[in-house]
């Protein structure tokens, strides 16, 4: 059994500020503008910090904005605002059966507790009792040193009321696009009729710097667009909130919500770096989706060597296909890791909505020659895994 699969609803968070209208607004401009970059705080790595936010227009209340690291709040009030886009925001009888699932990594750390139990094993007569007596005071009811992955989701769940069933998935980029993957398949199969999936960072983190930067994987130094970064590889880590609702589309049109793009195939695989083999097999099995004219191309390009060119290899491949027009999100807003997948499909979502389709993001970028009305999001991972999903355009009215 096949349903066809909607985008209502979209929640958009990054360093171009929240929403569809800023983000539409800021992404059209056609004149290269310089990203929004913090160079200081996680030196030598440029990251992209959040817009100002005030969160109260989400999380009404204090206490629970108080349980909340950045990365959950981020989350939360992305995950808001695609409910209130799907117009399933304050209606108990369609978030009771609206199913959620988030990509989320290890929670963040407090950096102030492992600085101190550094200090204090490095001074103590007693090594062994210090960090006893550090774990003791300092540790949380979760028996981490960082929040645990699957609080974002439940945060959500409290704050707006989504009462599906809940998974949480681990797993960097891959995470990010097997929870549309998975959302899709049980749309698609007549398991669910609403879903709620996404993923959220808080990219100005010194122990991120310290993780990606030490690994390899995160831009150091000087900042380049992502296809121009050459021996300078790796991604610029980017402050973001991505979730998207999908709904079957008779379900949609019953309730008369609005569809923003049709996800029309979605796949994902483990890779190796160097292996575009995985993207190809992907892209085999929904090429004959594939209509006349440009394929625009929201490009999850990290930066990084040498995924980054995989993906330009692949790109190629497609290109000798039929006319593309590709826009590496990384230049714009840096890369979200487990939020990077969830908020390029909610962009794709927004130029079919909208009718329309980015400008180039960076001189090496070609114009669109003609209109766009189908976009393919690639999501080729800085380590391992590489994931497609091809949307498509609705009429004005959201009917096929």
């Amino acid at each position: 059994m096949t349903r066809e699969v909607w985008i209502t609803g979209i929640g958009l968070l990054s360093s171009l500020g929240e929403g569809p209208d800023a983000h539409w607004a800021a992404l059209s401009d056609p004149s290269f503008p310089d990203p929004i970059l913090d160079t200081q705080t996680c030196a030598p790595c440029p990251v992209h910090p959040l817009a100002a936010i005030d969160y109260d227009r989400q999380i009404p209340k204090k206490g629970d904005q108080r349980q909340m690291e950045p990365w959950q709040r981020i989350g939360t009030y992305a995950a808001g605002l695609a409910l209130a886009d799907a117009a399933v925001a304050g209606m108990p009888e369609l978030l009771a059966h609206t199913h959620m699932i988030v990509a989320a990594g290890g929670g963040e750390r407090d950096v102030a507790v492992d600085l101190a139990l550094v200090h204090d094993l490095a001074t103590a007569n007693d090594p062994a009792a210090a960090l006893n007596a550090r774990l003791m005071a300092d540790l949380r009811p979760t028996l981490f040193l960082a929040q645990l992955s699957n609080l974002l989701a439940g945060s959500i769940s409290i704050v707006h009321g989504v009462r599906g069933s809940s998974r949480t998935l681990m797993g960097e980029e891959a995470a990010g696009a097997d929870a549309a993957r998975i959302a899709h398949a049980r749309i698609a199969a007549g398991q669910a009729d609403l879903a709620l999936i996404g993923g959220a960072l808080n990219a100005v983190r010194q122990d991120l710097a310290m993780l990606y930067g030490g690994s390899g994987t995160a831009l150091r130094g000087p900042w380049r667009p992502v296809w121009q970064r050459g021996e300078n590889a790796g991604f610029a880590m980017g402050s973001q909130g991505g979730f998207v609702v999908l709904e079957e589309a008779r379900h949609a049109r019953a309730r008369g919500a609005r569809g923003l793009a049709r996800l029309v195939a979605i796949g994902s695989d483990i890779s190796r770096p160097g292996d575009t083999a995985p993207a190809e097999a992907i892209w085999a099995g929904m090429r004959a989706h594939r209509r006349p004219g440009t394929l625009g191309v929201i490009s999850g390009a990290t930066g990084a060597a040498p995924v980054t060119d995989d993906e330009h290899h692949f790109l190629a491949s497609l290109a000798a296909e039929g006319p593309i027009a590709v826009r590496a999100t990384g230049t714009r807003l840096g890369h979200g890791v487990e939020a990077a997948f969830p908020l390029n499909l909610a962009l794709a979502a927004l130029a079919l909505g909208r009718g329309g389709f980015y400008p180039p993001f960076e001189p090496g970028e070609a114009p669109a020659d003609a209109p766009v009305r189908q976009i393919l999001v690639t999501g080729f991972a800085a380590r391992r895994g590489q994931a497609l999903a091809l949307l498509e355009s609705l009429d004005q009215t959201g009917a096929p």
